[in-house]
């Protein structure tokens, strides 16, 4: 791992009264014989704008898996929110799951619903069974889901379906619903790889706009280091599973990144 003065040691000092929101130990992940992710440390704080940067099979979507529990590690432990997973009961680890909202380069909206259905979505975490079946008839929390269009700017959209979306106009749908979950923190995985430059920059704007005014945690896997350097306050940088610098963005050079794509 390169060092660099400033790094991880600055946000852990100046975030010294804070528990992380998330921290991995030591985490290897392994699928069969592979290493995606090899003997990682790190903690994310609250508040903070994170992006992880690397090409293509660098392991970023499997630590955002493991951020988020949707996998377990092989060895090592990952904390979020001061609970260390691993000994968690299911029922508790949903709970935390329930508090970390997460965005796919994919969207995962259903198409043939409206979008009050799929910002809705967001709900699920705190429903019951009943009232998600009932507002799949008779909507509920309508304000609450025009609130969150609004702050995402398609409103307008709240009764059309999905499937007639731009993808820059699912995205922030897929935005949305994650708002009306109001987590502590926002994980975003490629949240612009689908999308043309100009949607692009539109959809990196809003997660930074959420992070500042609503103070979320925000960490987003980027394959685009200019998007990184230029809207994220911390890059770490991931190569073949292992972080090869984590760094406030104004101190990455421009020889640390031609080493993490060369």
């Amino acid at each position: 791992m390169i060092k660099k003065p400033n790094s991880i040691t600055a946000n852990k000092s100046r975030n010294n009264s804070q528990y992380p929101v998330f921290e991995l130990k030591n985490v290897t992940k392994q699928f069969g014989n592979l290493s995606v992710v090899k003997n990682i440390n790190l903690r994310v704080y609250p508040g903070e704008r994170v992006a992880l940067v690397g090409s293509s099979g660098a392991g970023k979507s499997t630590l955002i898996n493991l951020l988020n529990g949707a996998i377990r590690p092989t060895t090592g432990e990952v904390w979020v929110l001061g609970q260390n997973l691993a000994v968690l009961k299911s029922a508790s680890v949903r709970q935390i799951q329930s508090q970390i909202g997460t965005i796919y380069q994919q969207f995962h909206l259903v198409d043939n619903l409206q979008v009050i259905h799929n910002v809705n979505a967001g709900h699920l975490g705190r429903w019951s069974f009943w009232q998600a079946a009932f507002s799949l008839m008779f909507p509920l929390e309508v304000a609450t889901a025009i609130r969150a269009l609004t702050q995402v700017g398609i409103a307008e959209k709240l009764y059309e379906r999905c499937g007639v979306l731009s993808g820059g106009q699912q995205q922030r749908v897929a935005i949305a619903r994650v708002l009306v979950q109001d987590p502590a923190a926002i994980l975003a995985d490629e949240p612009i790889a689908s999308l043309d430059p100009e949607r692009s920059r539109e959809i990196i704007q809003l997660l930074c706009q959420l992070n500042a005014e609503l103070s979320k945690t925000l960490v987003t896997s980027l394959h685009d280091w200019e998007i990184a350097r230029n809207y994220y306050r911390r890059i770490i940088g991931l190569k073949e599973g292992r972080v090869l610098f984590d760094s406030p963005a104004n101190l990455v050079t421009s020889e640390m990144v031609d080493e993490l794509y060369k």
